[in-house]
């Protein structure tokens, strides 16, 4: 494949269709560790929430276990209130 003066390319149809990517379609660029990747501006928005989430998975993972199971609601709103 040759990139053009303008550093235009042609994506061969079948890679479009495989990534989703149709006719007059946003896509997004990225770099990683020196190579460049094309998605559907959509599927870089779920890869994004997909990583959200497992952000926050992990986070809750590190906390299991971490909370005082002998506090009522009561207590934590003792502890907590005018803070």
């Amino acid at each position: 494949m040759r990139v053009s003066e303008k550093g235009q390319v042609t994506i061969p149809k079948n890679l479009r269709d495989l990534a989703g990517i149709g006719a007059n379609s946003e896509v997004v660029f990225s770099v990683e560790g020196g190579r460049i990747f094309l998605e559907a501006k959509d599927g870089s928005e779920r890869k994004a929430d997909r990583q959200r989430l497992a952000r926050f998975l992990a986070a809750l993972d590190r906390l299991e276990g971490t909370g005082d199971p002998t506090l009522s609601a009561d207590d934590v709103m003792r502890e907590t209130r005018d803070r």
